[in-house]
């Protein structure tokens, strides 16, 4: 599996023939201009995680990608004309020989009494966990966890210690553009997961990583 991070949750993850991009949101621009992508994976609404003029780019450089995703999206899509296919908690397809299943139904609390989106993860391959905004705990061995570790939803002992409780092998930051020094929220993590045996990783905006 290869990972490529273009920013904040947007992912392009390589698997066997399978190209996958995750939540194509406002902090990121770089999945604009690229191809070859056969899944889409929204994991809810929130707009750094799905920007409807950056889907449009992504889809007329990939006319060929389906969207998966969760009710509360595919509504939105629905006004649009985007076709898309829901995948949501329990969940499960196949794209050329590799497994994504959804788990999760809501988007983590900010506060008591602010409404909570509908929100799942993809787990891909039997390998690769990527929650979205929420800290789920998929029951299932988990090699690679892609960690949230900022947002107006989680601080940075939340997400150290849902790490530790997934116990990954590895764990690489997402959900970090939110910060103007993402480095601080690096540092606690770094510092206490490989303790626990956990490798983790900050993965290069732009860059290709054999994982």
């Amino acid at each position: 599996m290869t990972i490529t991070k273009l920013g904040h949750c947007c992912l392009v993850i390589k698997e066997g023939a399978l190209t996958i991009l995750t939540d194509p949101g406002t902090y990121s621009t770089a999945q604009n201009s690229v191809t070859g992508v056969d899944v889409i994976l929204i994991t809810h609404e929130h707009p750094d995680h799905y920007h409807l003029d950056s889907l449009r780019k992504v889809l007329a450089n990939n006319p060929q990608a389906k969207i998966y995703t969760v009710k509360a999206v595919g509504a939105l899509l629905d006004k649009e004309g985007i076709q898309h296919q829901l995948l949501t908690d329990g969940g499960r397809v196949t794209e050329k020989g590799v497994s994504i299943e959804g788990f999760g139904k809501k988007h983590h609390e900010m506060y008591p009494g602010w409404p909570r989106v509908d929100n799942t993860g993809y787990f891909v391959a039997n390998r690769l966990w990527y929650p979205g905004d929420a800290l789920y705990d998929p029951g299932k061995t988990v090699e690679i966890l892609a960690l949230p570790v900022a947002g107006p939803w989680l601080n940075i002992r939340e997400a150290t210690d849902y790490a530790k409780q997934i116990h990954p092998k590895m764990a690489f930051a997402v959900h970090d553009a939110v910060l103007v020094n993402p480095g601080t929220a690096h540092r606690v993590p770094a510092k206490f997961l490989p303790e626990e045996g956990i490798e983790f990783k900050i993965l290069e905006i732009g860059k290709e990583y054999k994982l």
